[in-house]
């Protein structure tokens, strides 16, 4: 009974406790272990009250854990891993065959692999600009804190994001008042400091926003000093803005080196001969070099062949020079066009071969006669030309179209020499200008990486070609069927685009294998249409299949870039190739 008795004398001393706490508050509750940590950090909200910071942590590193590979070497698993962790590859030493020390299986990014943070970005941010402001903030490996804990205590462990609605308003109300006190200062102060902007006062007076729009300014009349200079600036001005509106001026000059201009029966040096003829219909892969021209002193741009005969090559080179070859006969030069200050970029042949444009970074254009060398025209619209071509129609030889940095596509009538169309759709460069559909429509590329078709003497495009998956096309040819067109594309590879109505991409014919990337390489058909042909950075001369899209030969042919290319238009097992090395070489 004694026990009985002091047992519960035991719990009625216990029930007394907390009463006798509440009444001396110097005692001090003696916590249990398993109640939760003291709430420091408070945040705004209607919910009911959680630690943000903490949870975000804890849910970061569970996240972080779960994504991270599972280690070899360790025995045991603590948690249950996913499929994606269990077939993770293993992180060991750089991969040998990868070129920036990490294999391909191992990225999930373009640059490597890249990991989760272990804490966000926002609670980064907030935790930052606490700690900056009031000198403590929460620890992200473990649930304390660092910092000055006195001034946690004392702000109960509010960040920058979660201020008390008290707290605002107090702000509000000191800033106000500020700046009423301002205001009551100015009554009293002295006219004479405000009106000095070098004085505090004048600064407060005249404190504007940002957002405040400028003040407008008095127009006054100019000194005569200033009236003087801009009277030289705009003289100097128009005078610069004359001379780029002109090519520079050249002396045009040319050089016959053949034997003589006419023979015994008083026929021109640029006749065809007269047993010129197609051997056959079937084309053949050169295998061979047969012959090699080398005048140009740097390298060659462009070379053409002589209309219908091609027994003469025309070359256009980047040492300003326009030559002429004799391609049937005796191998040589025969005649040497100057008239331009700067590399020629294009070359065109007229329908018979007795004239020719030529296109300079001098920003001219020059008409040639063929046998003579002199310069019939020249035009020039002050920006560079990039590629010129005449209407292939007989009866429309007088028109010339070019294409300019400025990416207009500029139409000359060359016997009143007045430009009688502009044809502005293009963003950027226009590289060049292929006719089609019996020439009523010309097809355009562009450094803007899309094709345009326009008809003829209408400047609207008809068709838009843009994908995103396009390059630029600095090269197009037309397929002797003239259904198809054959498009440079510097991804290295060559689109065929149909000419019908619906202008589309034809996707089962591409052909690749060559680098052209960077490098305006000519594209070619040979004249019966079996072959492709390209040539490319590396020197190369690339021959593809055209039914089967295979590659067929390839002949080394330069040293450097292999920038054109030419079937010769009767001979049909000869090609001929022009380098940046200077030569022309004959296949």
């Amino acid at each position: 009974m004694d026990l009985l008795q002091k047992y519960g004398d035991e719990q009625e001393d216990e029930l007394d406790e907390p009463e006798d706490q509440g009444q001396n508050p110097n005692t001090t509750a003696v916590e249990s272990p398993d109640s939760s940590p003291p709430r420091l950090l408070q945040s705004k909200s209607s919910a009911p009250k959680v630690d943000d910071t903490t949870l975000a942590l804890t849910v970061a590193q569970a996240r972080q854990t779960q994504s991270r590979p599972i280690d070899p070497t360790q025995h045991v698993v603590s948690y249950n891993p996913t499929y994606d962790q269990l077939w993770a590859p293993i992180y060991g030493p750089a991969h040998p065959y990868a070129k920036d020390g990490i294999a391909q299986g191992m990225r999930n990014h373009k640059l490597g692999f890249v990991e989760d943070a272990s804490i966000d970005s926002f609670v980064f941010d907030e935790q930052y600009n606490t700690f900056h402001k009031y000198g403590y903030a929460a620890d992200p490996s473990g649930n304390n804190y660092i910092g000055d804990l006195d001034v946690l205590q004392k702000n109960d462990g509010i960040s920058v994001y979660n201020i008390p609605q008290h707290e605002q308003k107090k702000r509000k109300l000191e800033k106000k008042k500020e700046s009423d006190e301002n205001d009551d200062m100015s009554v009293d102060v002295d006219h004479e400091e405000v009106d000095n902007p070098a004085t505090d006062t004048w600064l407060m007076k005249n404190r504007k926003s940002p957002w405040a729009g400028k003040k407008e300014e008095v127009q006054t009349e100019l000194t005569e000093e200033q009236k003087k200079y801009a009277e030289e600036y705009a003289k100097k001005k128009e005078d610069k803005g004359n001379a780029g509106e002109k090519g520079e001026p050249v002396v045009d000059k040319t050089t016959f080196h053949g034997k003589e201009e006419r023979d015994y029966q008083g026929r021109s040096w640029i006749a065809p001969p007269k047993d010129a003829k197609a051997a056959n219909d079937h084309c053949y892969i050169p295998k061979r070099l047969v012959h090699t021209w080398s005048g140009h002193t740097k390298g060659v741009s462009a070379i053409r062949f002589f209309p219908k005969h091609g027994h003469l090559i025309l070359s256009a080179g980047m040492d300003t020079k326009v030559k002429i070859w004799d391609v049937f006969n005796s191998g040589k030069c025969m005649r040497t066009y100057m008239g331009h200050s700067k590399a020629v970029r294009d070359i065109s042949f007229c329908n018979d071969g007795t004239k020719f444009l030529t296109a300079g970074y001098d920003k001219n254009i020059k008409y040639w006669d063929t046998e003579t060398g002199q310069v019939i025209r020249t035009f020039s619209t002050g920006k560079i030309p990039y590629v010129v071509k005449l209407n292939p129609d007989d009866d429309k030889q007088n028109i010339l179209l070019a294409g300019m940095s400025d990416k207009k596509i500029v139409q000359w009538d060359m016997n009143t020499k007045e430009i009688t169309q502009e044809y502005d759709q293009h963003l950027g460069a226009v590289n060049t200008i292929s006719f089609v559909d019996n020439n009523r429509r010309f097809v355009t590329s562009s450094d803007d990486k899309s094709l345009r078709v326009w008809e003829f003497g209408i400047p609207v495009v008809i068709k838009y070609i843009s994908e995103p998956h396009m390059h630029s096309m600095p090269s197009i040819s037309l397929h002797p069927n003239s259904n198809w067109l054959a498009a440079q594309s510097l991804d290295n590879q060559i689109l065929i685009y149909s000419t019908r109505e619906r202008f589309q991409l034809n996707k089962k014919k591409r052909f690749a294998g060559h680098i052209v990337a960077g490098y305006a390489c000519q594209v070619n058909f040979s004249p019966d249409g079996r072959f492709v042909m390209s040539g490319d950075g590396e020197g190369k001369c690339w021959f593809w299949d055209w039914k089967s899209c295979k590659v067929f030969r390839t002949l080394k042919c330069h040293e450097g870039v292999c920038i054109g290319c030419e079937w010769h238009p009767l001979e049909q097992s000869k090609v001929a190739t022009c380098g940046w090395d200077g030569l022309i070489k004959y296949w």
